[in-house]
């Protein structure tokens, strides 16, 4: 990496450093190690491109390895859509590995833990572990069981392998130092018995390596040149070494773990416990619904991989823990996908519009552009009509001079289509405005070159023609938690904050254009917002999420807060 075409990140400046001191560049070698016990979220979206990044600035491999060492919470359904969020981001792994690739090398490097006096096998419950571990101010005591004899703790961890113990009834432990500042080196656990199914290795073990123990020496198993994990993993990194002292083979790679901020999203969660539970307590569909913080979900809503990845790059790699805020995201989002998506008119609110002096029964196929960013796109046909829908929000039976849509007595272009006027209004019993009456310009129809068609009007609307438009359902979402850090405050549950309408399901009427559209298909819905096709869309029902609008409604919501 040339220093002369960016500003390098503190991450980028360690790499630097080792290779200005004798790293051999082709030693390079980077990973991102998700756990397989959830979905992944916007927080791992940034160790993805953190990670992946710098293989493709340094043309390193990158490992895409599970750190699959507890099965009671993992499942095959985790590895599959993690793989697939990866993918989807835009990103190849060199290897795709696991630690219960490791378990024998894992298990074997125990024994000789255990021959060399580094490790014992401990008896005591949970409860009595806390009891003589201490406090980060008082120091712990030795286990009754810390100075077993070599022969009897090869033989019980065997044992332990083997079957024939229950949960709980022993661990093996490495022997640190009880009396260690660090919490975290007072005699740690390495393995614990779980008689529990393994999805890639079946039913083989009856212990499994605790994650501190696996992590580091599967980083150096894969020849991991450095280790980036975020920084609540600080305290690990003096356990980390001191594994790494005990097998390190100095003609080989040493791993280095350093460690990165966490970029927390605001309005949301990014802990997998939390979105597991809004997931298994129905207040979300699933792990991917749009509302979710999940690369899934995101996904699903609309959201593009380009996006995705300018977000990260823009918020950056820092050191110290950080809220963004959402709007950022939501930015990213609206500028990829103003470049790339085209435009199309639809109806969310609608009321009824009849051009009194336009022919019944007539309709006309006019020209509408797919989108002023891409000439390519080029354009289709839209049918226009005598009687058509608008946006209720686009007409006042009465307004100030600030507004420039539809009101009795006044012009309005119709997108692609006339100037037309309005004449009067029909309403309910209730007063309620049930179609708006106008004439037309007949010579004034867009593109036609004529001096009416140039004529200027201060206002531009969109419509659709009522016969030709489709029934759409329209999930239209907002921020699933009203509080911008839902889980910040240890004395409230996080779920106190979960907003009541974070969707809303409208129905919406479309060109006919959209008849044909597919599952993921995203379009500018003009003056409204963007939209993508969910998979719930059949060819009988089409179903629309919403992505982002057209412009940020929260920052005003929020500033009048």
């Amino acid at each position: 990496m040339s220093t002369e075409e960016k500003s390098l990140n503190f991450i980028e400046q360690i790499i630097e450093e080792d290779l200005k001191n004798g790293l051999a560049k082709d030693k390079l070698r980077f990973r991102f190690p998700p756990e397989p016990n959830g979905y992944l979220h916007v927080g791992h979206a940034s160790a993805i491109c953190l990670n992946f990044g710098l293989g493709i600035d340094y043309q390193a491999p990158v490992n895409l390895r599970f750190d699959d060492t507890n099965p009671a919470k993992e499942e095959q359904e985790y590895v599959d859509a993690i793989k697939r969020d990866v993918e989807w981001l835009g990103y190849k792994w060199a290897s795709e590995c696991y630690a219960s690739d490791y378990f024998q090398e894992l298990y074997d490097w125990a024994i000789e833990f255990i021959k060399k006096g580094k490790a014992y096998v401990d008896s005591q419950s949970s409860e009595e572990m806390a009891k003589q571990k201490g406090t980060p101010t008082t120091p712990g005591t030795d286990s009754p069981y810390r100075n077993r004899s070599v022969e009897e703790n090869l033989d019980l961890f065997e044992r332990m392998k083997n079957g024939e113990f229950e949960e709980g009834t022993h661990i093996l432990r490495a022997k640190i130092d009880m009396a260690s500042n660090n919490m975290l080196m007072r005699d740690p656990i390495m393995y614990r018995i779980l008689k529990k199914h393994h999805h890639r290795t079946g039913d083989n073990w009856c212990i499994y390596p605790m994650y501190d123990w696996a992590h580091g020496e599967s980083d150096y198993l894969e020849q991991i040149s450095h280790s980036f994990c975020t920084l609540e993993f600080l305290p690990h990194r003096e356990l980390y070494d001191w594994f790494l002292d005990q097998i390190y083979d100095s003609s080989k790679v040493r791993p280095k773990q350093r460690e990165f901020a966490r970029r927390n999203l605001s309005h949301t969660v990014v802990s997998k416990r939390k979105l597991l539970q809004l997931v298994q307590e129905g207040h979300v569909t699933a792990w991917d619904d749009p509302r979710m913080s999940t690369i899934s979900g995101m996904r699903r809503r609309g959201y593009t991989p380009a996006s995705i990845r300018n977000f990260a790059k823009t918020i950056g790699i820092a050191k110290r823990t950080n809220l963004i805020d959402v709007s950022l995201l939501e930015f990213c989002v609206r500028e990829d996908l103003n470049k790339t998506v085209p435009r199309v008119m639809a109806v969310l609110n609608p009321v009824k519009l009849v051009i009194t002096n336009y022919p019944e029964g007539k309709v006309e196929e006019l020209d509408a552009e797919n989108s002023p960013e891409d000439p390519n796109l080029g354009f289709r046909k839209v049918p226009f009509s005598r009687e058509l829908y608008i946006e209720r929000e686009d007409f006042q039976e009465e307004a100030n001079k600030k507004f420039f849509r539809l009101t009795l007595g006044t012009e309005v272009r119709l997108k692609n289509a006339y100037i037309i006027k309005g004449e009067s209004v029909v309403k309910d019993a209730d007063g309620n405005i049930t179609e708006i009456h106008c004439t037309y310009d007949e010579d004034s129809r867009s593109g036609s070159g004529t001096e009416a068609s140039q004529r200027k009007v201060k206002g531009t609307i969109h419509w659709v023609s009522i016969n030709h438009a489709i029934k759409a359902e329209v999930r239209v979402y907002d921020r699933l938690f009203t509080h911008e850090n839902p889980d910040g405050d240890k004395e409230v549950d996080f779920k106190e904050y979960i907003n009541p309408n974070s969707l809303e399901i409208i129905t919406g009427y479309l060109e006919p254009s959209l008849a044909s559209a597919k599952n993921g298909e995203q379009f500018q819905f003009q003056r409204l917002g963007y939209y993508c096709v969910d998979k719930d869309s059949t060819n009988e029902k089409l179903v629309f999420n919403k992505t982002v609008g057209l412009k940020d409604t929260w920052a005003k919501v929020e500033s009048k807060e």
